[in-house]
């Protein structure tokens, strides 16, 4: 993923795994193999687990404590009705932007339609 990539799903990744969650508790492990089988390789664990801390602090989740096999127990997060309110506000904001981007990238993408930027030929002998 190149660096504009990156910039843009940092934007992203909060509701990226609000979603992730809405689907089934999960851990921090957890969430990041899921997003790296999805393709997004780049993201770092660490980058994972500070995002669920924010979110915790935020009250978007519940956490429970279970014991792991290895090392210290695993928390782990499952969304709650403020997370929810908030993954709703996140796919509302989404689709908006995403229409812009797309009306803005097609009228990028077509061809020029004001006559206004066009020069108008000039007629031999006119004065101007």
């Amino acid at each position: 993923m190149g660096k504009q990539a990156t910039e843009m799903l940092k934007g992203a990744l909060e509701g990226i795994v609000l979603g992730v969650l809405s689907d089934r508790a999960a851990y921090g492990y957890e969430i990041t193999a899921w997003l790296r089988d999805q393709g997004f390789a780049d993201i770092a664990e660490g980058t994972i687990y500070a995002l669920l801390l924010r979110i915790e602090q935020r009250g978007y989740v519940d956490v429970v404590k279970e014991p792991s096999e290895k090392g210290p127990p695993r928390k782990v997060y499952t969304l709650n009705s403020a997370g929810a309110r908030t993954l709703d506000e996140f796919w509302s904001n989404w689709s908006f932007l995403a229409e812009r981007i797309e009306q803005l990238r097609t009228r990028v993408d077509a061809p020029p339609t004001d006559t206004a930027r066009t020069p108008t030929p000039r007629i031999e002998g006119e004065h101007s």
